[in-house]
Formats: C-alpha cells, sequence, structure tokens
C-alpha cells in the first residue's frame, strides 16, 4: 500500500480515542490528588485539652495538624510515584511477554474497581489510621496499574505517526483539569464533604469505563488497523521520518526487518541500542517531572493567599490558583503541541529549556509557604504566585509532550513500540525522583 493510499483518519476517531484513553491515565491519580480535602477531613483525630474537653485538631489556636493529616500529601505523593515507576519499569522489560490488549483492558478493569471501593468507602465510617493506610493501599495499587496502561499507550502510540501521541498527552492534561473543576463544583454546591466526595469518585467510574469502551473499539478502525500491521510498518511511519531516512540512508544498505533479496526477516530490538539514541529525550522528560512533582503539590499546595479581607477568596485560593491554574495551563502546553513543535527533535535548545525549569523550585519555596520555619517570604503577593505557576505549568506540558512525541521517532518503526515504554519509564523515574525530593523541598523552607 503506498502513501497515497493509506487510509485517513476518519472523523479523528483514533486520535479522540487516544485522547480519551490519555484522560483515563491519569484521571485516576488526579481525582487523588485533588481530593486531599476530603482525605484529610477523615484523618482528624479529637484532641482532649487540660480540662478534658474534647475539640477538633484543627480548631485549636495554632491550627495544629494531626500527624497523618500532615504527612499525607507527602506521603501520599511518594505512594503514587515510586510504584508507577517500578511498574513502568517492569512493562518497559516485559511487555512482549504480556499481550497488549490484557495490560491496557486488565489495568483499566482494575483502576474501574479500585475507584469503585473508593466511592463506597465515603460511606463507611472508618478511624483515621485504617483509613490513612488502606487509602495509601489504593494509592499504590492505582499507580501500579496506571504505570502498566501510560507505558502500554505511549508504546502503542509509537506504531502510529508522531502526531498521536499529543492526543495521550492532551488527555493527561484534560484528567487534572477536569478533577480540579469538579472539587471546585463540589465547594461551590454547599453540599456535605462526604455526599461531593461520593459524587466526585463516580463520576471518576463514568470516566474509565468510557476508557475502555473506547479501546474496545480502537482494533476496528482502519486507520489503526493499517499502521498496527507490521507488514506495513517501515522506518518512520510519517513524511519527517522518510526524509530521515533518504538523508542518512546509503543505497547499499538493507532496510531494517527486509533482507537484501527482499525475503522477510525478523528485526532484532535491543532496548540498550535504543535507548543510545533517546537517552536525550528521555532524560529531558525525566527532568522536567523531577521538578514539577518535586514542587507540586507538597510546596505549592502549602502557599496561603497574602489578601487581607479574603473571606470566600480563601476556600477558592488553592483550589484555583494551584490545582485549576496548574492543570489548565499544563493542558494548553499539552495541546500546543498539534500544531507547534518548536524546538525540533535534534535541536540543543530543547534540553536547555528543560534544564531551565529548576529556577521554579526557589521562585515557588520563597513564596508565602506556611507554616515555615527557615527561609523568609519574598514573593508574598498572590500575584507573584499565580504568575510562577503560569509558566510553571506551561513549560511542563510543553516540553514534556515535546519530548514524549520525538522520543519514538527518533528510532525505526520496529523500535517505534520500546521506545515509547523506555520513555514513559523515563517519566515515571521523573516522577519517583520528584515524591523523594519533594520531602526535602519542603523541609527546608
Amino acid at each position: 500500500m503506498t502513501v497515497i493510499n493509506t487510509p485517513q483518519d476518519r472523523y479523528n476517531a483514533v486520535w479522540l480515542i487516544f485522547f480519551i484513553l490519555g484522560l483515563g491515565t491519569l484521571l485516576p491519580w488526579n481525582f487523588f490528588m485533588t481530593a486531599t480535602m476530603y482525605f484529610t477531613s477523615r484523618l482528624r483525630e479529637p484532641l482532649t485539652n487540660a480540662t478534658g474537653q474534647i475539640f477538633a485538631a484543627n480548631d485549636t489556636v495554632g491550627d495544629t495538624r494531626s500527624v497523618l493529616e500532615s504527612k499525607f500529601n507527602n506521603v501520599m505523593t511518594l505512594c503514587a510515584m515510586v510504584p508507577l515507576l517500578i511498574f513502568t519499569c517492569l512493562n518497559s522489560l516485559l511487555h512482549q511477554r504480556v499481550p497488549q490488549k490484557w495490560r491496557i483492558s486488565g489495568s483499566l478493569a482494575v483502576i474501574f474497581v479500585v475507584f469503585l471501593i473508593t466511592a463506597i468507602l465515603v460511606k463507611v465510617d472508618m478511624s483515621p489510621l485504617p483509613f490513612f493506610v488502606f487509602t495509601m493501599i489504593k494509592i499504590i495499587c492505582i499507580n501500579s496499574f496506571g504505570a502498566i496502561l501510560q507505558g502500554s499507550l505511549f508504546g502503542l502510540a509509537g506504531l502510529l505517526p508522531a502526531s498521536y501521541t499529543t492526543p495521550i498527552m492532551s488527555g493527561q492534561g484534560l484528567a487534572g483539569t477536569f478533577a480540579a473543576f469538579s472539587m471546585i463544583c463540589a465547594i461551590a454546591s454547599g453540599s456535605e464533604l462526604q455526599d461531593s466526595a461520593f459524587g466526585y469518585f463516580i463520576t471518576a467510574c463514568v470516566v474509565i469505563l468510557l476508557a475502555i469502551v473506547s479501546y474496545f473499539a480502537l482494533p476496528k478502525m482502519e486507520f489503526f488497523q493499517y499502521y498496527s500491521d507490521t507488514s506495513n510498518s517501515q522506518p518512520g511511519s510519517d513524511e519527517e521520518n522518510k526524509m530521515d531516512l533518504l538523508n542518512k540512508e546509503n543505497p547499499g544498505e538493507s532496510k531494517p526487518g527486509v533482507s537484501l533479496n527482499n525475503e522477510e526477516t525478523t528485526p532484532t530490538i535491543s532496548i540498550v541500542a535504543i535507548f543510545k539514541k533517546i537517552w536525550v529525550m528521555a532524560l529531558s522528560v525525566c527532568f522536567v517531572f523531577t521538578i514539577t512533582i518535586g514542587t507540586f503539590p507538597a510546596v505549592t499546595v502549602d502557599v496561603k493567599s497574602s489578601v487581607a479581607d479574603k473571606g470566600a477568596w480563601e476556600k477558592y485560593f488553592i483550589p484555583v490558583s494551584c490545582f485549576l491554574l496548574f492543570n489548565l495551563m499544563d493542558w494548553a502546553g499539552r495541546s500546543l503541541t498539534a500544531v507547534c513543535m518548536w524546538p525540533g527533535k535534534d535541536s540543543n535548545l530543547l534540553p536547555m529549556l528543560v534544564v531551565a525549569r529548576v529556577v521554579f523550585v526557589p521562585l515557588f519555596v520563597l513564596c508565602n509557604v506556611q507554616p515555615r520555619n527557615y527561609l523568609p517570604v519574598m514573593f508574598e503577593h498572590d500575584a507573584w504566585y499565580i504568575i510562577f505557576m503560569i509558566f510553571f505549568s506551561f513549560s511542563n506540558g510543553y516540553l514534556a509532550s515535546l519530548c514524549m512525541c520525538f522520543g519514538p521517532k527518533k528510532v525505526g518503526q520496529h523500535e517505534a513500540e520500546t521506545a515509547g515504554a523506555i520513555m514513559a519509564f523515563f517519566l515515571s523515574l521523573g516522577l519517583a525522583l520528584g515524591a523523594g525530593l519533594s520531602f526535602g523541598f519542603r523541609a527546608m523552607i
């Protein structure tokens, strides 16, 4: 089949399916992360004063939080990112032994069940410690299977043209925006926290079900069938890779997967050889998320508004300025790669821009983060925090999406799925490193 006769993605159906699947990969984590108000409310332990009077921990003069409350964000991040790293690594090594269908559909099914259990437990009374432990177990479970889902999905997208990694990244960006907006709606409704949380988690179940249905519809698409058929594979399925091949290929060399006498051969895939081709993109996406997770949400969620007469703004400051703004700008950055991919995949400017993001660590640390013990506040006004958040989140989405799009396109078509899995591993490595660093960043304030 020639390039002219290549099937078209009718109604952008395949693009939309990858968008929904991308939404399903990060929606679970984002729903847990933005529901911290619900989780911490169930971790408050009653305290007793000298006269024996019982009062809530957050009703004290010093706004004293229980140990479980104060450590929830850091422990939650660690319990999410370490399993994500481990299982992404396992997926990179074992993805050829476990069928892709079982990896993706099985992961979505497990995540759905965990969310259903979470919604049911909203109505069940539990003491703080068992609730904390069980919540962390659920977070570990969701992110373990989420890692398999994410790695498999990026590997699957690596078989298609480079632009089909963009809907995954864009869908992941929408996941955070959707979760943050749902949380704000729950606050604005004025309903009881438990009732809001129940509807919140049921909504997540519906979206995961939609992702499952979309995945089973994907193999029926002619466009997807063409690119997933190995007989149509060639080094680079889009025009950009064809030009790269013409520039680099010597006339007397044979193409991967085709012998000199035109007989089909089985191409060998070496993880080390692939990594040597994509290591710049892999380390770049790792560093992007190390900086992001190191500060968000562990540091950014503790910033307090400096407005004198706060009123309702105090209640909405973190939901709007932290979670909603981050996810909106992150989504915008991810989506921009659909129309603009600058700098190019071989440009030195891309890794330079990635490294420059380290400046956001001191900027957020010197905002009005409370409580604090060591460093002074230099950027007290809310406007500073909002400006930093806009550039921080937009650069995260745009640079990470560029790296994930370019990685699989620096190798041959038969190596694209493995390259996508390796890129997903380094993305998860960045998340895990950031989770570890978040303890240090928060402690030094």
